[in-house]
């Protein structure tokens, strides 16, 4: 059998997940624990993956070891005698479901320093460690800005590594928490999709899902510069509000992302029992003002994007003296690429930022690209059609 650091290989997040059911009774755990001890006394490596997934098993599922000390005593008098042949990623797996039954946060987070010495050559497992560390911070100690700094160490540990790691989504985990926690929006949005990227969304709860999703669209509409919804909206994660009390909100995505103001108003007795809704209103509105614009310009093709002040002001509902500035506003912010005519009230646009797009989008897309090369075939047949009087010239 190879060594034991090709096991190094395996991925521990989906080992713990296939682990049979626990032992109920103290006999299954003392047969076991013998078992165990006669693996320990072995001097021979190949067991080493053996005792490991037994320890998981152990660890993550025994009823009987969740309470107390139990687990703690099981490091100490047994797990401690041989964590340097254990892989250091699986060892800091095994820590985590150890270190909630450590009293204090202070003895967490000392217990954590003195494990991430011992693991520290494997990047994964130092990542684990102080994503370990950085929530009991967070958590626990409410302490931002060494939050802070330890999910910068975090990042660039993680940037070292090829691909993405088990230890990824733990990551963006902690980040999203700290974002939510201190309110900011935007990052919390950004983190949030990253996180659910990495694990597999049945992993989590019903609830959890439902809780997740209701963040990320709450963070979608009051986050600074996010305009491109096409992910959110395309993700599983809010089926978990439909036909619920909240189905509202993936309504009120559908009509940002449109940039339906109309529909915004009509929502208005659903979205206004949301507290930092109505708090934030006009920025909510300022920002479905700007997607209407760019909603707008997508729809034009690109030879009729002259629009009229008084064009964009009923597609808005802005007061046409106040295009200039809602049209400054999207340049600004890069949403639209283009010059104002104020001699001719026209605004002139090239460019529209990228955006992922929904079926609806995707529909008047195809209608677009339809028509395209219907043009193409058109001065093809007007090539053919005079290329005989320029060739006989």
């Amino acid at each position: 059998m190879a060594p034991y650091d090709g096991y190094a290989q395996s991925n521990p997040s989906h080992l713990l997940s296939t682990l049979p059911l626990p032992f109920p009774t103290k006999e299954d755990l003392t047969s076991r624990w013998t078992s165990r001890r006669e693996l320990h006394t072995s001097s021979t490596t190949k067991h080493y993956p053996k005792k490991t997934m037994s320890l998981c098993t152990c660890v993550h599922h025994n009823i009987i070891l969740q309470s107390n000390d139990e687990l703690v005593q099981l490091y100490e008098n047994f797990i401690a005698d041989f964590e340097n042949k254990i892989n250091p990623l699986s060892l800091t797996e095994i820590c985590a479901i150890i270190v909630k039954q450590i009293g204090s946060p202070d003895d967490q987070l000392s217990f954590l320093k003195q494990l991430q010495e011992k693991v520290k050559a494997n990047k994964e497992a130092l990542a684990l460690c102080k994503v370990l560390s950085g929530s009991i911070i967070l958590h626990e100690k409410g302490d931002q800005a060494e939050t802070k700094n330890i999910m910068e160490e975090i990042g660039k540990i993680l940037d070292d590594t090829d691909g993405v790691t088990p230890v990824h989504g733990r990551y963006y985990s902690l980040c999203s928490d700290f974002y939510r926690i201190y309110g900011k929006h935007a990052d919390f949005y950004r983190a949030s999709l990253r996180y659910l990227g990495c694990i597999e969304l049945t992993s989590l709860s019903a609830a959890d899902q439902k809780s997740q999703a209701f963040h990320l669209g709450i963070a979608a509409l009051l986050g600074e510069g996010i305009y491109n919804l096409g992910e959110l909206l395309a993700h599983p994660v809010l089926e978990s509000l439909k036909n619920q009390e909240e189905s509202w909100l993936v309504d009120l995505l559908f009509i940002m992302n449109a940039g339906d103001i109309a529909g915004f108003h009509q929502l208005r007795s659903k979205w206004s029992s949301q507290t930092d809704l109505v708090t934030n209103e006009r920025l909510v509105l300022q920002k479905i003002t700007l997607l209407a614009l760019m909603e707008m310009t997508f729809k034009r093709p690109a030879t009729k994007r002259n629009l009229s002040f008084k064009d964009i002001a009923a597609t808005t509902g802005t007061r046409e003296d106040e295009v200039e500035l809602l049209v400054m506003k999207a340049l600004a912010q890069g949403l639209l690429k283009g010059t104002i005519d104020q001699v001719d009230s026209i605004a002139h646009f090239t460019w529209v930022q990228p955006r992922v797009l929904d079926k609806t989008q995707l529909s008047s897309m195809m209608t677009r690209l339809e028509n395209w090369c219907k043009d193409i075939e058109s001065v093809e047949t007007l090539v053919e059609t005079k290329a005989n009087d320029i060739l006989t010239m």
